[in-house]
């Protein structure tokens, strides 16, 4: 089945074109789209876990969830998406159930008592931006296809590092053979 690229939106999905291997940041990516707007995009890659949890960097936080890379801006700094706006007030819907940001004192004290899980929100250290008209040209070098997320607030609890093939297995035709390329062809 092939798709057909779509316009870029919040709430739909970036997936690295094959032919991005150069960039360490973006090669094999699946980026979340939280914000496109006039001025720029916002995104998180979903498929890049860190080698370590969130107490290793919140000492508050006792449960060990995973972190994501979400991208090379502001990697000092740690963001969020989840589904569960009625636990965590000012959080901003992306789309489909899907939310970013919020109280961060509220969600210690959720994660600590086991009231959210990590089915429910995703950590990430950094995020992935595009100035204005920078993620239609990376469209128009074909450096991304955009699909819909028919996952919806289930993409929280999409597999992280097979997620890529799985959505060039999806895209089809010459996307299937890059489904089981090494991820560096000179080491094969």
């Amino acid at each position: 089945m092939k798709m057909v690229s779509l316009k870029p939106q919040k709430g739909k999905l970036l997936v690295a074109e094959p032919s991005l291997t150069g960039d360490v940041s973006f090669n094999r990516s699946v980026v979340l789209i939280a914000e496109h707007n006039h001025e720029g995009s916002v995104g998180f890659i979903l498929n890049k876990p860190l080698d370590y949890t969130i107490c290793d960097l919140v000492s508050e936080i006792t449960i060990p969830f995973k972190v994501f890379n979400g991208g090379p801006v502001e990697q000092d700094n740690l963001y969020f998406i989840h589904k569960v706006p009625n636990l965590i007030e000012d959080s901003v819907e992306i789309s489909d159930g899907i939310f970013w940001g919020g109280n961060f004192e509220k969600i210690v004290s959720l994660v600590n008592n086991g009231i959210i899980t990590e089915q429910d929100i995703r950590f990430f250290l950094g995020y992935s931006g595009w100035g204005s008209r920078q993620l239609d040209q990376e469209l128009s070098s074909k450096s991304w296809v955009v699909v819909k997320n028919e996952y919806e607030s289930g993409i929280l609890e999409k597999s992280s590092i097979a997620f890529w093939k799985e959505k060039m297995v999806e895209l089809g035709g010459d996307y299937l053979l890059w489904s089981n390329a090494p991820e560096n062809p000179a080491l094969n």
